[in-house]
């Protein structure tokens, strides 16, 4: 085999373990994906977040009680720290860290995420609210191109009735079928 023909069979075989490692994608629950609508301010989206519903991923199957913790590297890049319970909030803890960095020209809305070694993925912040009296965005729904993925956010780990509400009918709007949407368990506040 000659260089070109060993570097091929790598890449595949790297990607072939990157599949088994993350599982094979759910179908596409929005085949327009929408570009974001609004810029984010990154100390606005920094901090703790709720998951309050997303789209079911294999590397997030069973997962309850789900919480994403957004933070500064030192070397201007962003921690990411993602938590659940496997299968009930009484479930094994999990927990995985990864890092983040902001697509230039985004206006911060586009970021580039990784939890596995030099393999990133598309992390786009869809749509937000507006900064709260503690200047943190109260929520924000997360989706990347291939309509597969989406994940809504609140800052509240059982946000109100009005903020359901809003959130599915932004989920619609955005093209995204509901009817794929998993609500995840939160213990109480």
């Amino acid at each position: 085999m000659n260089n070109k023909t060993l570097a091929l069979a790598f890449l595949a075989g790297t990607g072939l373990l990157l599949a088994a490692c993350v599982g094979t994608p759910g179908p596409v629950g929005n085949a327009s994906v929408p570009q974001p609508a609004k810029p984010v301010e990154l100390n606005a989206y920094l901090g703790k977040w709720y998951e309050y519903g997303r789209y079911e991923a294999p590397f997030q199957k069973g997962c309850e009680g789900v919480t994403a913790e957004y933070s500064l590297r030192d070397d201007e890049r962003i921690r990411v720290v993602n938590s659940c319970y496997q299968d009930s909030l009484e479930g094994k803890f999990r927990q995985s860290t990864g890092k983040a960095k902001i697509v230039e020209g985004s206006e911060g809305a586009k970021l580039k995420v990784s939890f596995f070694g030099p393999f990133y993925g598309d992390y786009w912040v869809l749509d937000r609210g507006p900064q709260g009296p503690d200047g943190l965005y109260a929520w924000s729904i997360v989706g990347e191109p291939s309509g597969r993925y989406l994940w809504m956010l609140t800052r509240e780990a059982r946000p109100d009735g009005e903020l359901r509400a809003l959130l599915e009918g932004r989920v619609k709007e955005l093209g995204y079928d509901w009817g794929l949407v998993r609500l995840t368990q939160q213990a109480a506040p």
